[in-house]
């Protein structure tokens, strides 16, 4: 009669408290994560010494060229409808009674755009009645006087 101890066979690794970790850091990063729709076109804005960044619940997009995007609507008449329709429902579910309470509007315009093409834009957002601008620029780095 064998009265030995039978031979133990290696325990397993639980893993499970490993997955519950990893799902917890994922939730957690898809929690703090900024979502925010990809730019229709690149744009290089123009340097400031301004330290402030321009924020704003919405962000229209021009080119070089004067190309017009916001989220993927492009060109002039497609991106202002599709705007003005994003700030209509802002304002819907605001209630802007005044102009402070409107949702504020960056304009992300690249530096080579010709400047006299930013006041016929401006009035053609007044006609509108999106009159809460921002016009967005990048910071000049090592640039101290």
């Amino acid at each position: 009669m064998d009265l030995s101890e039978p031979p133990r066979r290696a325990r397993e690794e639980n893993v499970i408290p490993m997955i519950n970790v990893v799902f917890l850091l994922l939730i957690f990063f898809l929690m703090t994560a900024q979502i925010a729709p990809p730019e229709p076109f690149e744009v290089d804005p123009p340097a400031t010494g301004s330290l402030e960044p321009s924020e704003g619940e919405f962000t229209l997009y021009v080119g070089p060229e004067g190309d017009i995007g916001f989220r993927d609507a492009l060109g002039e008449e497609a991106a202002l409808e599709a705007l003005q329709l994003a700030y209509t429902e802002a304002c819907a579910d605001l209630g802007c009674f005044d102009v402070a309470t409107r949702p504020m509007l960056v304009i992300r315009a690249d530096a080579a755009l010709e400047a006299r093409q930013i006041p016929a834009l401006l009035g053609k957002l007044a006609a509108r009645d999106i009159t809460r601008v921002q016009l967005a620029t990048s910071e000049v780095f090592g640039d101290s006087e």
